[in-house]
Order: structure tokens, then C-alpha cells, then sequence
């Protein structure tokens, strides 16, 4: 009987369920559950409800947005032409006396400005060859650097930054999905286009509350709120919950910028108004651009945008 072939299963663990190596032997590679002790998962839940909360109840707002975004980013200009018209005599012996302009070439420069502002602005707010409006203005806020001295000012150029990348803003806003190019050669689509933009006009426009953190006199309050909004100053310009680092810094902006640059508290002889005036719609002009960055979006280039394909 001992000699009997045993042809039942050997009682190893070295039983092999694969002896051709045809299945996968890499480890699996799913997805980890998430651990709802975790404070960084607790965070991302309370803050997907605030976002989701937010997106239901902005809705009413959100089809007059765009329409908005683009007024309050070209008012700083139609502010300008007005403030030239009405002070036209004072804006002429600035550019001569100051600035050296000779006659003539003075009020060739402010006229030039002047149309260029209004006939701009008009076909930004009517969304009318919005690419010619676009490098008109930008062409303006070149010149009066130039023209006015102001071009290697600090807050001028911080400030200008952010008007420029409203603008972007603009640009990208007017973009549609469409190719142009010869037949053969390598082309960039207009959605590529607008993510370039995109990143453009979100980099620029921090830099006007960077220039509000450089700027002024020290306090609790002011620390605090140079290290938050510096915070979301850096999460817009990477694209990680742009939408709500924008709204965040629309608001701070509204606020800083109602009792910062209240213009319409100072006599209208004094020198300070014209200055609080044109810092006033300046701020206008970047939430403007926050705006439309809460409307569109970061874009492609941006960590939000990078999440959704993972």
C-alpha cells in the first residue's frame, strides 16, 4: 500500500495560481480610501460645501458677471478722459512746463489719449473688436507712463501691472474656439491662446494688492490681512481654488478700496482727491478682472484644471 502514487494536492503553501506568469504582477495601484478622521479631509469636505453653497446661491449673479467684470476694468479709463476734458488747461501746462512736451505735441498727446480711452472702453464694455480695444488701452497705459514720468513709480507700475492683466482678462474673455493659420504650418489654437492669457492676466493682477502689502502703516489688523490675502494672492496666480481666492480678494479690495481711497470726502481744491480718485478706479479696474476670473475660471494652466485629470 506504501507504494500507492499519491495524486492528491500537495498541503503546501507553495501552490502556484498563475504557472504561466500570465497575470499581472505589479501591485494594484487603486485608489486609497479616504480617512474621514483625517483634519486635511475634514477641511477639503467643509470646503467643497462652502463652494457648493456659494455656486447655488451666486447663481442669479452669475449671467451678469462678464458684463460687470468688463465695465468695472475700463472705468479707470473712462475716468482718465474725463478727468483730461474737464481739466483740460492744467493737463497742457503739466506737459509743457513739467514734461517739457512742446506745443502742440501737448494736446496732440491728450487728444490721442482721450479718443483712444473712450472709443476703447465703448467697444470693450459692447464686446466689439475687443482684440483692437484691448491693444489700444494697453497702448495708453504705456504712453501716459512715459508721458507722465510715472513709469518707474512703485505703486504706478504695481498698479498698472494689474490694470494690464485685467485687460488679459478681457482678451481672454472675447476668445472662441477657433484655428487660424496656413495650411501645412504649426498653428495655436484660440483655447490655447486663452490659457496663455489666462495665466498672464491672473499673475498681473496680484500685483496691485502686493503693492498694498509694500505700502502704508503698520498694524494687527494690516498684518493680518496682508498674510491672507497674500495667501490667496498666491493660490490665483497657481490656479488652486482660483475662483474662490478671487471672490475672497474682491472683497478685500471693495472694502480697502471704499475707505482707503474715499476721494469723495476731500474739498475738491485739495491736491490729495485727484490722486484718491485715480487710485479709486483703479482698484475698480482690478476687481473687474477678479470678476471675470471668478466667471471663467483659471484656465488650463492651472492646478485646479491639472486635478480634473487625475
Amino acid at each position: 500500500m506504501s507504494s500507492r502514487i499519491n495524486i492528491a494536492r500537495p498541503a503546501t503553501n507553495s501552490y502556484n495560481t498563475d504557472p504561466h506568469g500570465l497575470s499581472n504582477s505589479r501591485p494594484s495601484s487603486g485608489y486609497r480610501a479616504a480617512n474621514p478622521d483625517d483634519p486635511l479631509e475634514k477641511l477639503n469636505v467643509i470646503g467643497k460645501q462652502i463652494e457648493d453653497n456659494v455656486e447655488i446661491y451666486s447663481q442669479p449673479l452669475k449671467p451678469h458677471l462678464p458684463a460687470l467684470g468688463r465695465f468695472l476694468i475700463v472705468v479707470t479709463f473712462l475716468e482718465d478722459a474725463l478727468r483730461i476734458l474737464t481739466q483740460w488747461g492744467d493737463q497742457i501746462w503739466y506737459l509743457q512746463n513739467h514734461r517739457h512736451f512742446p506745443w502742440g505735441i501737448s494736446h496732440l498727446f491728450l487728444l490721442t489719449n482721450v479718443i483712444t480711452m473712450l472709443v476703447g472702453s465703448s467697444a470693450v464694455i459692447g464686446k466689439r473688436y475687443t482684440e483692437f480695444a484691448v491693444g489700444g488701452l494697453l497702448a495708453v497705459v504705456v504712453i501716459q507712463g512715459f508721458g507722465y514720468g510715472l513709469i518707474f513709480d512703485l505703486n504706478f507700475f504695481l498698479r498698472n501691472l494689474s490694470v494690464i492683466g485685467g485687460l488679459f482678462m478681457v482678451f481672454s474673455d472675447s476668445m472662441v474656439s477657433r484655428k487660424s493659420g496656413f495650411a501645412g504650418l504649426p498653428t495655436i489654437t484660440e483655447t490655447d491662446r486663452k490659457k496663455y492669457f489666462l495665466l498672464a492676466g491672473r499673475v498681473l493682477l496680484i500685483f496691485l494688492f502686493l503693492g498694498f502689502i509694500l505700502q502704508g502703516q503698520w498694524s494687527i489688523m494690516r498684518v493680518i490681512v496682508s498674510i491672507i490675502g497674500f495667501a490667496a494672492c498666491i493660490m490665483v496666480a497657481v490656479g488652486f481654488k482660483a475662483k474662490w481666492s478671487a471672490a475672497f480678494l474682491v472683497l478685500v479690495l471693495s472694502v480697502f478700496n471704499v475707505f482707503a481711497n474715499n476721494w469723495w470726502s476731500v474739498h475738491s481744491a485739495h491736491p490729495q482727491r485727484d490722486f484718491l480718485k485715480y487710485d479709486f478706479f483703479q482698484t475698480l479696474s482690478i476687481v473687474g478682472g477678479l470678476i471675470l476670473l471668478v466667471n471663467m475660471g483659471p484656465g488650463g494652466l492651472s492646478v485646479d484644471e491639472k486635478k480634473k485629470t487625475f
